[in-house]
Protein backbone atom coordinates (compact mmCIF):
# COMPACT_ATOMS: atom_id res chain seq x y z
CA UNK A 1 0.00 0.00 0.00
CA UNK A 2 2.76 2.54 0.99
CA UNK A 3 4.62 1.52 -2.31
CA UNK A 4 1.76 2.97 -4.23
CA UNK A 5 1.10 5.52 -2.27
CA UNK A 6 5.02 7.17 -3.00
CA UNK A 7 4.66 6.68 -6.37
CA UNK A 8 1.67 8.82 -6.77
CA UNK A 9 3.91 11.76 -5.14
CA UNK A 10 7.04 10.35 -7.62
CA UNK A 11 6.72 13.59 -9.66
CA UNK A 12 8.09 15.52 -6.49
CA UNK A 13 11.39 13.73 -6.20
CA UNK A 14 12.14 10.94 -3.46
CA UNK A 15 12.43 12.60 -0.37
CA UNK A 16 9.21 15.56 -0.79
CA UNK A 17 7.38 12.06 -2.21
CA UNK A 18 7.63 10.03 0.74
CA UNK A 19 6.81 13.20 2.97
CA UNK A 20 3.89 13.45 1.06
CA UNK A 21 3.20 10.56 0.90
CA UNK A 22 3.26 9.42 4.81
CA UNK A 23 1.26 12.54 5.70
CA UNK A 24 -1.42 11.85 3.62
CA UNK A 25 -1.46 8.67 5.20
CA UNK A 26 -1.10 9.65 8.58
CA UNK A 27 -4.52 11.53 8.13
CA UNK A 28 -6.24 9.36 6.38
CA UNK A 29 -5.72 6.98 9.48
CA UNK A 30 -6.72 9.49 11.63
CA UNK A 31 -10.10 10.50 9.39
CA UNK A 32 -10.86 6.43 10.25
CA UNK A 33 -10.54 6.56 13.33
CA UNK A 34 -12.71 9.52 13.93
CA UNK A 35 -15.57 7.75 11.62
CA UNK A 36 -15.02 4.57 13.44
CA UNK A 37 -15.91 6.27 16.74
CA UNK A 38 -18.89 8.29 15.24
CA UNK A 39 -20.18 5.57 13.34
CA UNK A 40 -21.93 3.67 15.96
CA UNK A 41 -22.39 6.19 19.05
CA UNK A 42 -23.71 3.90 22.12
CA UNK A 43 -24.99 5.58 26.06
CA UNK A 44 -22.13 2.29 27.19
CA UNK A 45 -19.33 2.99 24.70
CA UNK A 46 -17.19 0.92 22.93
CA UNK A 47 -14.59 -0.29 20.49
CA UNK A 48 -12.85 3.05 19.03
CA UNK A 49 -15.55 5.32 20.39
CA UNK A 50 -14.26 4.08 23.96
CA UNK A 51 -11.03 4.73 23.37
CA UNK A 52 -11.09 8.08 21.64
CA UNK A 53 -13.67 9.33 24.70
CA UNK A 54 -10.91 7.90 27.08
CA UNK A 55 -8.45 10.23 25.17
CA UNK A 56 -10.83 13.36 25.19
CA UNK A 57 -11.43 13.05 28.67
CA UNK A 58 -7.80 12.85 29.09
CA UNK A 59 -7.06 16.12 27.21
CA UNK A 60 -10.03 17.63 28.90
CA UNK A 61 -8.45 17.10 32.44
CA UNK A 62 -5.20 18.11 30.91
CA UNK A 63 -6.54 21.68 29.71
CA UNK A 64 -8.38 21.71 33.18
CA UNK A 65 -5.45 21.67 35.35
CA UNK A 66 -3.83 24.77 33.02
CA UNK A 67 -6.32 26.79 31.91
CA UNK A 68 -9.42 26.22 33.75
CA UNK A 69 -12.91 24.27 32.91
CA UNK A 70 -14.50 26.25 30.33
CA UNK A 71 -10.97 27.22 28.47
CA UNK A 72 -10.44 23.51 28.36
CA UNK A 73 -13.64 22.27 26.66
CA UNK A 74 -13.73 25.59 24.32
CA UNK A 75 -9.86 24.50 23.25
CA UNK A 76 -10.28 20.77 23.72
CA UNK A 77 -11.33 20.57 19.63
CA UNK A 78 -7.72 22.06 18.77
CA UNK A 79 -5.47 20.39 21.21
CA UNK A 80 -7.08 17.12 20.84
CA UNK A 81 -6.83 17.27 17.30
CA UNK A 82 -3.35 18.46 17.64
CA UNK A 83 -2.59 15.69 19.79
CA UNK A 84 -4.15 12.21 17.41
CA UNK A 85 -2.32 14.37 14.33
CA UNK A 86 1.44 14.37 16.26
CA UNK A 87 0.86 10.54 17.77
CA UNK A 88 -0.14 9.22 14.64
CA UNK A 89 3.09 11.22 12.80
CA UNK A 90 5.24 10.17 15.94
CA UNK A 91 3.87 6.46 15.67
CA UNK A 92 4.27 5.81 11.85
CA UNK A 93 7.90 6.20 12.24
CA UNK A 94 8.65 3.10 14.78
CA UNK A 95 7.17 1.13 11.61
CA UNK A 96 10.28 -0.02 9.55
CA UNK A 97 9.85 1.45 5.75
CA UNK A 98 7.81 4.63 7.22
CA UNK A 99 9.02 8.13 7.86
CA UNK A 100 7.38 10.22 10.71
CA UNK A 101 6.08 13.20 9.22
CA UNK A 102 6.99 15.19 12.43
CA UNK A 103 10.32 14.46 11.75
CA UNK A 104 10.26 17.02 9.04
CA UNK A 105 10.49 20.98 9.90
CA UNK A 106 8.16 21.39 6.92
CA UNK A 107 5.44 19.80 9.17
CA UNK A 108 5.93 21.23 12.76
CA UNK A 109 7.07 24.66 12.05
CA UNK A 110 3.45 25.19 10.41
CA UNK A 111 1.99 23.57 13.39
CA UNK A 112 3.50 25.62 15.75
CA UNK A 113 3.27 29.11 13.72
CA UNK A 114 -0.93 27.65 13.44
CA UNK A 115 -0.92 27.74 17.71
CA UNK A 116 1.15 30.48 18.22
CA UNK A 117 -1.02 32.97 15.94
CA UNK A 118 -4.19 31.14 17.33
CA UNK A 119 -2.99 31.86 20.96
CA UNK A 120 -2.06 35.74 20.29
CA UNK A 121 -5.54 35.85 18.34
CA UNK A 122 -7.45 34.63 21.69
CA UNK A 123 -5.60 37.13 23.71
CA UNK A 124 -6.24 40.15 21.94
CA UNK A 125 -10.10 38.71 21.10
CA UNK A 126 -10.55 38.18 24.88
CA UNK A 127 -8.70 41.39 26.52
CA UNK A 128 -8.22 44.04 23.64
CA UNK A 129 -4.59 44.78 21.96
CA UNK A 130 -3.86 47.55 24.47
CA UNK A 131 -4.89 45.83 27.55
CA UNK A 132 -2.95 42.30 25.56
CA UNK A 133 0.09 44.10 24.85
CA UNK A 134 0.06 46.07 27.92
CA UNK A 135 1.09 42.94 29.88
CA UNK A 136 4.30 42.86 27.48
CA UNK A 137 5.52 45.02 29.46
CA UNK A 138 5.78 43.78 32.66
CA UNK A 139 4.84 45.21 36.01
CA UNK A 140 6.55 48.17 36.62
CA UNK A 141 6.68 51.16 34.35
CA UNK A 142 10.04 52.22 34.18
CA UNK A 143 11.16 49.02 32.94
CA UNK A 144 8.52 49.09 29.95
CA UNK A 145 11.10 49.89 27.07
CA UNK A 146 13.09 47.06 28.02
CA UNK A 147 10.50 44.68 29.12
CA UNK A 148 8.33 44.99 25.64
CA UNK A 149 11.38 44.13 22.89
CA UNK A 150 12.38 40.97 25.37
CA UNK A 151 8.48 39.63 25.66
CA UNK A 152 8.31 39.91 21.57
CA UNK A 153 11.67 38.19 21.51
CA UNK A 154 10.30 35.59 23.91
CA UNK A 155 7.05 34.89 22.06
CA UNK A 156 8.29 34.49 18.57
CA UNK A 157 11.22 32.17 20.11
CA UNK A 158 7.89 29.75 21.10
CA UNK A 159 7.79 29.11 17.49
CA UNK A 160 11.55 28.02 17.49
CA UNK A 161 10.74 25.87 20.73
CA UNK A 162 7.50 24.07 19.74
CA UNK A 163 8.52 22.84 16.00
CA UNK A 164 12.48 22.42 16.67
CA UNK A 165 11.72 20.50 19.74
CA UNK A 166 9.39 18.40 18.18
CA UNK A 167 11.45 17.64 14.90
CA UNK A 168 14.91 17.48 16.61
CA UNK A 169 13.20 14.44 18.97
CA UNK A 170 11.65 12.30 16.76
CA UNK A 171 14.56 12.93 13.73
CA UNK A 172 16.61 11.88 16.24
CA UNK A 173 14.05 8.73 17.20
CA UNK A 174 13.78 8.22 13.41
CA UNK A 175 18.17 7.78 13.01
CA UNK A 176 18.62 5.65 15.97
CA UNK A 177 15.73 3.35 14.57
CA UNK A 178 17.73 3.39 11.53
CA UNK A 179 20.72 2.66 12.99
CA UNK A 180 19.72 -0.02 15.35
CA UNK A 181 17.74 -1.96 12.79
CA UNK A 182 20.68 -2.34 10.42
CA UNK A 183 23.22 -3.70 13.14
CA UNK A 184 20.68 -6.02 14.88
CA UNK A 185 18.27 -8.63 14.05
CA UNK A 186 14.69 -7.94 13.83
CA UNK A 187 13.73 -9.45 17.16
CA UNK A 188 16.09 -8.21 19.36
CA UNK A 189 15.27 -3.95 19.62
CA UNK A 190 12.04 -4.92 21.49
CA UNK A 191 13.26 -2.53 24.38
CA UNK A 192 14.17 0.26 21.70
CA UNK A 193 11.32 -0.12 20.43
CA UNK A 194 9.36 0.16 23.33
CA UNK A 195 11.26 3.56 24.05
CA UNK A 196 10.70 5.31 21.08
CA UNK A 197 6.96 4.61 21.85
CA UNK A 198 7.27 6.15 25.40
CA UNK A 199 9.06 9.16 23.34
CA UNK A 200 6.48 9.24 20.60
CA UNK A 201 3.99 9.73 23.52
CA UNK A 202 5.94 11.83 25.36
CA UNK A 203 6.64 14.39 22.93
CA UNK A 204 3.07 14.77 21.50
CA UNK A 205 2.26 15.35 25.12
CA UNK A 206 4.54 18.34 25.66
CA UNK A 207 3.31 20.21 22.38
CA UNK A 208 -0.01 19.52 23.92
CA UNK A 209 0.85 20.67 27.09
CA UNK A 210 2.74 23.62 25.80
CA UNK A 211 -0.26 25.04 23.71
CA UNK A 212 -2.70 24.48 26.89
CA UNK A 213 0.26 27.13 28.60
CA UNK A 214 0.39 29.23 26.18
CA UNK A 215 -3.45 29.72 25.23
CA UNK A 216 -3.70 30.04 29.32
CA UNK A 217 -0.83 33.18 28.88
CA UNK A 218 -3.24 34.42 26.17
CA UNK A 219 -6.48 34.79 27.87
CA UNK A 220 -5.87 34.58 31.32
CA UNK A 221 -2.98 37.23 31.29
CA UNK A 222 -4.60 38.81 34.91
CA UNK A 223 -4.16 35.67 36.69
CA UNK A 224 -1.19 35.45 38.88
CA UNK A 225 -0.15 31.65 38.56
CA UNK A 226 -0.13 31.51 34.78
CA UNK A 227 4.23 32.56 35.02
CA UNK A 228 4.86 29.81 37.45
CA UNK A 229 2.86 27.27 35.56
CA UNK A 230 4.51 28.45 32.44
CA UNK A 231 7.90 28.04 33.86
CA UNK A 232 6.97 24.45 35.31
CA UNK A 233 6.13 23.10 31.96
CA UNK A 234 8.83 24.70 30.28
CA UNK A 235 11.31 23.26 32.44
CA UNK A 236 9.80 19.90 31.98
CA UNK A 237 9.90 19.92 28.06
CA UNK A 238 13.51 21.36 28.49
CA UNK A 239 14.37 17.98 30.83
CA UNK A 240 12.02 16.02 28.41
CA UNK A 241 14.05 17.00 25.00
CA UNK A 242 17.82 16.39 27.44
Amino acid sequence: MEETIFQIFGFLGHHYGVFLANTLLVAIIAIIMAKMATKNLTVVPQGMQNVMEMYLGGVLSMGRDVVGEKYAKKYLPLVATLGIFIFLSNMIGIIPGFESPTANINITLPLAVAVFVYYNYEGIKKNGVVHYFAHFMGPVKWLAPLMFPIEIVSHISRIISLSFRLFGNIKGDDLFLWVLLMLVPWFLPLIPFAMLVFMAVLQTFIFMILTYVYLAGAVLIDEEHEHKEDDIVEEMAEAATI
